[in-house]
């Protein structure tokens, strides 16, 4: 049975990366000599400023900027983005505010040990996450305090939300049923390809060439020649390419390249198929299949599943009680 600092520090990964994803806010003025600070928010007895916007979303602005959106949309963009943290300060401070009320802590030995798991769930060693830290622009003095208090955050998570989470064996079977597909038998299916690459607006002489070469290829492939001969044999030629094209479940595939291997076996491979890519023939390696799961075998993950759904909309509900009964003001 996991600890109870085992359930805090292995929600420490996931909350920074919510933190991370949802932050972000509008540029405008940071390019200014000076920046005058200013309230933004107030949540209760406490306030947000302008400064903790910048300072929780500061290390993002260049990635944000990055992206190569117009000007108009980077703006919009960053302007969301701006709401949504302060959405979520305000959210933190409430939060924040239970841990004091009920006197919530953390000791030094809690934040070396959820280090120590984000270490090993990222194969890191300290070197390794010291350096990620200081490339972000973060201090590792800033690093162990924004860990510190999303243990705490996970604590009253913990308190106020998932230990009143019950899950029966009708909910689980119910979840069961209603995701049959899941739990069915899944085949994947590793695909290789010869492929005489053609443009979307190719000339019908270049479409007859290109059909032409790969007939060749194919009367090959009849006669019995092993693929992977085959493809190596045409590697050089001028156009003509052979890939690993990974592995698939069925259903990731275009519904053309679905007709044409879902009634092949291993180690066979299909006629000359025209896409928007060129003329291509796939062969089928091999196929990797999943064996199907009863209730009783999927038991655990369902039960992670359907804990984590209810966590989320428990904590949603939480967090809009908490709003309601709060006083909070945005200053625009």
């Amino acid at each position: 049975m996991k600890s109870k600092l085992d359930t805090y520090t292995n929600n420490i990964a996931i909350i920074f990366v919510m933190i991370i994803i949802q932050g972000g806010f509008i540029y405008q003025g940071l390019c200014r000599a000076e920046l005058v600070d200013r309230v933004v928010a107030v949540v209760n007895n406490d306030i947000i400023t302008l400064n903790d916007i910048t300072e929780a979303t500061k290390i993002y602005i260049e990635k944000i900027k990055s992206l190569g959106f117009s000007p108009e949309e980077e703006r919009e963009m960053l302007f969301k983005m701006r709401e949504d943290m302060l959405d979520q300060l305000i959210n933190q401070k409430l939060t924040d505010q239970e841990i004091k009320k009920y006197g919530l802590s953390v000791t030094d030995k809690d934040v070396d040990n959820a280090i120590e798991r984000i270490k090993e769930a990222r194969y890191f060693t300290d070197e390794d996450l010291r350096n990620m830290v200081t490339k972000d622009g973060m201090s590792f003095d800033e690093f162990r305090k924004a860990i510190k208090e999303n243990i705490l955050r996970s604590k009253i998570l913990d308190m106020e939300v998932k230990s009143k989470i019950v899950i029966t064996k009708d909910d689980m079977k119910g979840y069961y049923e209603s995701h049959k597909n899941d739990y069915k038998e899944r085949k994947k299916y590793h695909l290789f390809n010869i492929i005489k690459k053609l443009d979307a607006n190719a000339y019908e002489n270049d479409k007859n060439e290109a059909m032409s070469a790969m007939e060749k290829i194919y009367a090959k492939l009849k006669e019995g020649q092993p693929f992977e001969e085959v493809s190596k044999d045409y590697a050089e030629s001028s156009g003509i390419e052979s890939a690993d094209l990974g592995t698939f479940k069925l259903d990731e595939l275009s519904q053309q390249i679905q007709d044409a291997i879902k009634n092949l076996k291993q180690k066979e491979f299909t006629g000359i198929i025209e896409t928007d890519f060129g003329c291509q023939i796939i062969y089928l390696k091999d196929i990797e299949t999943k064996p199907g799961k009863s209730l009783d075998e999927a038991s655990a993950e369902i039960q992670e599943a359907l804990f984590n759904d209810i966590t989320n909309k428990r904590f949603k509900e939480w967090i809009e009680q908490l709003r309601k009964n709060s006083y909070i003001k945005i200053i625009k």
